[in-house]
């Protein structure tokens, strides 16, 4: 039996929605992005948004399916760093920021375990 193409579909849509918003909403993303990275926080938003659009698209083909789970792993597993800081710097936000910055960290966890079992069934 084959197995269903659901949960590649919707993980290239929300890799796909994510890169759309690197740019149309840039800010964020910008806040995500440590200091000590070399140029622009702004072109490392662009560059990641651009890396989220290119595995979206590798996820949702058949043929690059395989790969594009194996870099959606690797994507979010390189993100992570990024979640650190935003979780750190929200110490002093409201509450409610505080519990959507920390909760996002275990979060990565499961998004890789998808990843690799979409990789898996490709």
């Amino acid at each position: 039996m084959a197995t269903s193409q659901r949960p590649a579909h919707f993980l290239a849509g929300v890799l796909g929605t994510m890169g759309v918003l690197h740019f149309a909403a840039p800010k964020p993303f910008d806040g995500l992005i440590p200091r000590s990275l070399p140029g622009s926080r702004r072109a490392w938003t662009y560059g990641s948004g651009v890396a989220e659009l290119a595995v979206a698209a590798a996820v949702a083909a058949p043929r690059t399916r395989r790969l594009g789970g194996l870099a959606a792993a690797l994507l979010f597993l390189g993100v992570f760093p990024g979640n650190v800081k935003m979780a750190l710097d929200a110490r002093t936000a409201p509450a409610p920021r505080r519990a959507v910055a920390w909760a996002r960290l275990p979060l990565q966890w499961p998004l890789i375990a998808w990843s690799l079992k979409v990789r898996d069934n490709a």
